[in-house]
């Protein structure tokens, strides 16, 4: 049909689709995000660690992913693109760990801004953690985006979120930077979306899932997939992944004293580390119990340890399954996993949680149009 035969009462014209470039696209949860409100194609994904590259080709395809550092890819020619989005790696300014100014990843955002440099896209993305916005390095950002800075033809908006205003039922503070080109209306961070009576619970993200879990069942299936030209533990689907994890009979007593919604605080003294004896203030999340009707704290690497955070199951003696940590991160069944455990572990806490991105992803593309 030709475009003057199109009757626009009847046929519609459905909105061009984006081009999209995923930096530092881990399994895919951006991607994931963007793809899912139809509006958006991916050119290109960069990944430096190998089970996440192929968990990101799993789910998107391998023929666009470049397996590498990202200092060595944007070197070479880089496709157009509309939009780049990416979350440099955050270890450094997170509020666990040294927090370290000088930490060699926080230096990766300058890779971030050569793509741009390059692409010149319409629009960028840039997620990060929260103290990211009182960085050398965004204050380095901003300046680049003054007159006569590498990203002058850039006006940005920046602003700290959270997921659960997004329809995630995790309560993750992320800190999003969203760059328009100057020949185009400013697109800003959407503010506020959703109200506290409207955020989604722990309860409505795990509905459908077995509460109970063998705990002999603690292994991924005997499967291997190839990428890149390697062997590699999968492809998995989500529900394989809803498996336990070896506890000392220690560990499980101590399950058996935390109330829903209770911590390391409920146990008797005989039950508690030498290091919590006496100290009754500060890290109450550690051997916490999730609520059932709120949302769940912020999904780490290392959800499956109940000393690491408030990561036991609402009513039953264990950590939650790696299946449910990828439900409370918004990933959806049929999400398929490459790589070990621990890797897929990695995986789902470093994500960026779907319901985020995709909220994020519509925002900038109703904007576009």
């Amino acid at each position: 049909m030709q475009e003057a035969d199109r009757d626009p009462h009847t046929t519609p014209i459905a909105p061009q689709r984006l081009r999209m470039i995923d930096l530092f696209a881990g399994c895919g949860g951006l991607t994931w995000g963007f793809t899912s409100t139809g509006r958006y194609t991916p050119v290109a994904a960069v990944e430096h660690d190998r089970a996440a590259a192929s968990t990101y080709a799993a789910n998107f395809g391998e023929d666009h992913v470049y397996w590498g550092e990202i200092e060595d890819w944007v070197t070479g020619d880089l496709p157009k693109a509309d939009v780049v989005v990416g979350g440099p790696p955050c270890q450094g300014f997170s509020n666990l760990g040294k927090r370290s100014a000088s930490d060699p990843r926080n230096e990766l955002w300058r890779s971030y801004m050569q793509t741009l440099i390059k692409v010149r896209p319409q629009a960028f993305l840039l997620e990060n953690v929260d103290r990211f916005a009182t960085s050398d390095q965004f204050v380095a950002l901003v300046r680049e985006t003054q007159p006569g800075g590498l990203l002058e033809d850039y006006v940005i908006d920046a602003n700290i979120v959270r997921a659960t205003d997004f329809g995630s039922a995790q309560l993750r503070r992320r800190f999003i930077v969203i760059g328009t080109h100057r020949d185009l209306p400013q697109i800003e961070v959407p503010r506020q979306v959703l109200s506290r009576e409207q955020w989604r619970t722990v309860r409505e993200a795990l509905e459908g899932l077995a509460k109970d879990v063998d705990p002999e069942d603690r292994h991924l299936p005997s499967a291997t997939t190839e990428y890149f030209g390697q062997v590699i533990p999968g492809v998995f689907k989500s529900p394989d992944l809803h498996i336990t994890r070896y506890y000392t009979d220690t560990s499980l007593e101590r399950f058996g004293h935390i109330r829903e919604g209770g911590n390391r605080l409920d146990l008797p003294d005989r039950l508690k580390a030498p290091c919590w004896l006496g100290h009754d203030k500060g890290s109450l999340d550690v051997m916490g119990r999730m609520h059932w009707d709120r949302p769940s704290v912020t999904i780490r690497t290392e959800f499956f340890k109940p000393e690491k955070g408030r990561y036991l199951h609402p009513d039953r003696h264990r950590a939650i399954t790696h299946h449910e940590a990828a439900r409370l991160q918004g990933f959806p069944d049929e999400f398929q996993w490459c790589g070990t455990k621990l890797n897929i572990a990695r995986q789902i806490g470093n994500a960026v949680p779907v319901e985020l991105a995709s909220g994020l992803a519509a925002h900038i593309a109703g904007r576009l149009s």
